[in-house]
């Protein structure tokens, strides 16, 4: 691979490689560690060789204060490289976890399989790997030819030995590799599908409580959760006999070595304390493969978040921070607009284009299934399949930065929700309350006498996700939430579904006051009075815009000649 290659190859890789000198530090710090372990042979070479043949407590006394002096700056060394990686793994923490979150959250919310708490787990699972025993293992191996050498230098048949014990451990890392990595991978993913399922499912409690599926819901989930223990199985049971074969070879070399040795020893070629050094040396030349091979799991499951952190990153890239655009007004185009689903075979809207200029409310009415929520998902750019250009002032949704279009966008989508925490936190959308507008907010949405009445006024809890709430409480805080800022686009889909009366009267007088504000307004709904307060209606029908104008012209056209006024609705049903 070439060197622009490399870094051009994925913003992780290039994120890794900023960490070099902190690799090469610990490269450096393992060269010393990995000198100072022939620190024990150089040990028992003195005492066997020369203490025990001269009798010297003197010399042993040295020798002896050499070699701890040795293991101190070997356990510093030690300490330091593990220093330097967990410093490394929290800097490269803090330098993706912002961007994976924003990253996982498009992803999420494109209808992607990647959900933030998978993405976050590989984001750990790398850092996890890059400061554990298995990035060790990676830079202790290049020494295991090194001590070889050593051993040869002893007696070129012990030598051999070890070069072949070496050999064949290597050879089981790499069997273990080819046949471990895919029963891992699916193992992985069959967890993880069956974690999800559950959890996507728990979130409605109620209903399964209510109607009794809980039962249908276990049976369901304890075929993906067997599923997973099957293969999950199948994956440790492989890996625990490579494991077992690793012990055997390890045993089998410590033992074979000190024979090999013993019969140097008895024919005069090697001396005892040669023998016991190379048996030293020959087992630090198979730690770190035989460490490889223990910890193989931990490298294919960091191989695997590696590549999907990867594909996630390059799939949602960073947007611009410094981009800056002026507050729109709130003109909204569509041009030749066609939004699908995944597993449709038609889309859900055909070539949709139209031009709404600031200040106008326009009521999108249709049937059922007609396309209206997808309509203002669009509109909002967070449909995830969108051929055609949405523009805002002109200029596409996707070229602003969504951090700072945010504020100038309201939003009320059907299903309304809440997050934990107190009314106020939820209408200044999670941001720093802004106690002044958040009263102007809930005032426009006619909220502001009600939560008065709650026992902790605007600091009220509301519960996870407004669970503390009825429904017609929860649309109106959405309300105030989509209005809270003065947005210049506001878009509501069906605000009125759960209100009463007095509810759909504050709301009409919500939709005159942004109207007076020159705000604009989509509404999208199935009921007369809403109706009353739009400038412009929009009929989509099967995924097309079938009818477009201003509120009377379009009503004229559809009111048959000498027929007496027929609501909108009626209208629209199929014959």
């Amino acid at each position: 691979m070439k060197k622009s290659e490399f870094f051009n190859r994925s913003e992780l890789t290039a994120t890794l490689w900023a960490f070099r000198q902190e690799f090469l530090i610990v490269g450096v710090l393992s060269f010393l560690t990995n000198l100072l372990m022939l620190a024990p042979t150089l040990y028992m070479l003195q005492e066997f060789d020369r203490v025990l043949t001269s009798q010297s407590g003197l010399t042993l006394l040295a020798v002896s204060l050499i070699t701890l002096f040795l293991f101190g700056v070997m356990a510093g060394s030690e300490w330091l490289r593990s220093r330097v990686l967990v410093r490394a793994g929290m800097r490269f923490d803090e330098q993706l976890s912002t961007r994976v979150f924003n990253a996982s959250f498009e992803a999420n919310l494109g209808q992607s399989s990647a959900s933030p708490s998978r993405a976050f787990g590989d984001l750990i699972q790398i850092r996890q790997f890059i400061t554990g025993s298995g990035i060790f293992a990676l830079f202790d191996a290049p020494w295991a030819p090194i001590y070889i050498a050593v051993t040869f230098f002893l007696h070129p048949l012990l030598g051999l030995l070890s070069l072949v014990f070496v050999l064949i451990q290597a050879a089981l890392a790499w069997f273990g590799h080819q046949q471990t990595v895919a029963p891992w991978e699916e193992a992985a993913k069959a967890g993880s599908d069956s974690n999800s399922y559950l959890q996507s499912k728990l979130r409605n409690a109620e209903v399964l409580e209510s109607m009794g599926m809980i039962g249908n819901l276990q049976k369901r989930w304890n075929r993906q959760h067997l599923a997973w223990m099957d293969k999950n199985s199948s994956a440790q049971g492989l890996t625990y006999r490579v494991t077992a074969w690793s012990k055997f070879i390890r045993y089998s070399q410590q033992s074979l070595s000190l024979g090999a040795g013993a019969l140097l020893v008895i024919d005069g070629q090697l001396s005892p304390g040669a023998m016991i050094a190379a048996n030293v040396l020959m087992a630090r030349a198979l730690a770190p493969i035989d460490q490889l091979v223990s910890t193989w799991r931990g490298f294919v499951t960091c191989r695997a978040a590696f590549e999907r952190l990867e594909a996630l990153l390059l799939d949602y890239p960073e947007r611009d921070p410094a981009l800056t655009r002026v507050a729109p007004t709130g003109a909204i185009s569509l041009r030749g607009v066609v939004a699908s689903a995944e597993g449709r075979a038609q889309p859900i809207l055909k070539n949709i284009s139209f031009a709404v200029p600031a200040g106008t409310v326009v009521a999108v009415l249709g049937p059922s299934g007609s396309g209206k929520s997808t309509l203002a998902r669009v509109m909002v750019g967070i449909w995830p399949e969108v051929a055609g250009e949405v523009l805002l002032d002109g200029m596409p949704l996707e070229k602003w930065s969504r951090v700072e279009l945010g504020p100038h966008l309201g939003y009320l989508p059907q299903d309304v929700e809440l997050f934990e925490g107190s009314i106020a936190e939820n209408i200044a959308r999670l941001g720093k309350v802004d106690s002044e507008k958040v009263i102007e907010a809930a005032r426009c949405a006619g909220l502001h006498e009600m939560i008065l009445r709650f026992p902790k006024g605007y600091d009220t809890p509301i519960g996870e996700a407004g669970n503390l709430l009825s429904g017609g409480q929860r649309q109106r805080i959405g309300l105030a939430r989509a209005v809270y800022g003065d947005p210049a686009l506001i878009v509501l889909d069906e605000p009125n579904a759960n209100l009463d009366e007095a509810g759909e009267a504050a709301l009409m007088r919500t939709v005159r006051e942004l109207k007076a504000k020159g705000k604009t307004v989509f509404l999208i709904t199935h009921r007369p009075g809403a109706i009353a307060a739009a400038d412009r209606l929009m009929i989509l029908r099967d995924g097309e815009l079938v009818a477009n104008g201003p509120k009377e012209a379009v009503l004229a056209a559809l009111r048959p000649a000498s027929a007496p006024a027929v609501p909108p609705e009626a209208a629209l049903q199929p014959a």
